[in-house]
């Protein structure tokens, strides 16, 4: 596909990582030289133009701009019918990107992480979703929400991902302490944490690890009661509420 990324930040960077060497055409932004510079050294696939240029070269069109300058930097280039627009600005609606790039046809809000540069990777999508699949399945996998309203539970959800981080972290520091290979240590947590997760959902993981007296029982069983998991949906809850 002719494709186009207007803003090169680290996400959308990581977008083209993974669309380069699919066999797209692929233009980026010159708003950050720097970074739209260094994406076309890497990919033969990728080259760089001005905002405009990358329109018209374009029939996809991914918006990685900053939600708050948008608006100004939009108003002055020309969309067309034939454009399909892949929102990857966060705190901008579908309909708000719709309004923002008429003519062309907003299809979607999708959230990416940094992986989608390698490919394994979870997205998270609001609207068409078969755009998505077609560029990034099945090195990646889409995950469709229903609404706004869902995508925002979700966002918030996935912020699991650095206390979960952290917690590996802590454990693989108090593990350093009492073996002789650190790094060792801290792979083999991220190994054991990681694989088992992809392998299972989480209840019957669960029950499996709660063998009576066992090490899993106790440790998760101490840290309920030290209030982990009031404190976790506490938090879920302050996130969807706007607070700290």
């Amino acid at each position: 596909m002719r494709t186009g990324i207007l803003g090169t930040g680290t996400i959308t960077s990581a977008v083209v990582s993974g669309l380069a060497g699919q066999g797209h055409d692929i233009v980026v932004s010159a708003r950050n030289a720097q970074k739209s510079a260094a994406l076309a050294a890497r990919f033969a696939d990728v080259s760089v133009a001005e905002n405009q240029a990358v329109l018209d070269q374009s029939d996809v069109i991914f918006l990685g701009l900053m939600a708050e300058v948008a608006p100004a930097v939009l108003a002055d280039l020309q969309f067309n019918p034939r454009h399909q627009v892949i929102s990857v600005m966060a705190g901008a609606t579908l309909d708000e990107v719709a309004a923002l790039v008429g003519p062309a046809d907003a299809v979607s809000v999708m959230m990416p992480f940094p992986g989608i540069a390698d490919g394994g990777s979870p997205i998270m999508a609001l609207g068409g979703i078969e755009l998505l699949n077609t560029l990034f399945a099945p090195r990646n996998t889409v995950y469709s929400m229903g609404s706004a309203a869902e995508l925002q539970a979700y966002l918030c959800a996935q912020a699991v991902l650095s206390p979960a981080v952290n917690m590996v972290a802590e454990a693989a520091g108090w593990l350093a302490e009492h073996v002789s290979d650190t790094t060792q240590g801290e792979a083999f947590l991220r190994h054991l944490v990681g694989s088992s997760l992809l392998a299972s959902e989480c209840a019957p993981m669960l029950e499996a690890l709660n063998t009576p007296g066992g090490y899993n029982q106790r440790l998760r069983e101490h840290m309920v009661e030290a209030g982990l998991s009031a404190h976790l949906r506490a938090g879920l809850e302050a996130l969807k509420n706007g607070g700290g």
